[in-house]
């Protein structure tokens, strides 16, 4: 099973790129910095606002790293970085596995499978915690995927802080499995419904690489 601190080691050495999406945050945040490193010099107190800044931009770029990845091989692979939260029968006979992403987590989603991407539907919606049980109702953006397994759904879920969801590619796209389909901005959940007859290979509380860990048992 993978483990946080390794995949954040890992996408340390592999952070070159920054995720699609981040723009608006990020720009204004770098340039900031910059301008209070530059006034620095000739004043105390720009010198004073030049540290928080900065940290603040370093933070940032963190944040929206985008690592390259190693796609595991298997039916069903995670898609997205975090934690496990539950794992829950649904009435269809599908299972939901919900991973809530913290903060520092990496917060590109990849595509659980290879198939065409049938549906992406923007729900609107409330930003409680992603971890509270209420958030169920959140911003949301549901995904349905054509594939060899049939209709997949994998829903990403707005948090308290997370209120900007941004899907990478519209629906007809053909997509391999793990390739990157949308950002959600600081932390948020992500669930993925597995079909009837899919065992579920990971447990709660386990934490999970996108495109890396495999959520399916053969």
């Amino acid at each position: 099973m993978p483990d946080s601190r390794t995949s954040a080691h890992r996408d340390s050495l592999k952070g070159a790129r920054i995720a699609r999406g981040a723009s608006p945050w990020l720009l204004p945040t770098v340039a900031t910095a910059a301008l209070s490193l530059v006034r620095a010099r000739k004043s105390r107190r720009a010198a004073a606002i030049a540290v928080p800044t900065t940290a603040l931009a370093a933070g940032m770029l963190w944040f929206f790293r985008d690592p390259e990845r190693e796609i595991a091989r298997g039916r069903v692979i995670s898609p997205a970085d975090g934690v496990v939260q539950s794992i829950m029968p649904w009435k269809d006979g599908r299972t939901r596995v919900a991973i809530f992403m913290s903060p520092l987590n990496v917060h590109v989603n990849r595509a659980p499978l290879a198939g065409t991407v049938t549906s992406v539907e923007h729900v609107p919606g409330g930003f409680v915690p992603a971890f509270n049980k209420e958030s169920e109702n959140n911003e949301r953006v549901v995904w349905h995927f054509d594939t060899e397994l049939g209709d997949i759904e994998m829903v990403q879920i707005a948090g308290a802080v997370a209120r900007r969801i941004v899907p990478y590619i519209p629906q007809g796209t053909k997509v391999e499995q793990g390739d990157r389909i949308g950002l959600i901005r600081f932390g948020s959940r992500v669930d993925i419904y597995l079909p009837e007859g899919v065992e579920v290979a990971v447990e709660v509380g386990q934490a999970t690489t996108a495109g890396v860990t495999r959520i399916d048992r053969d």
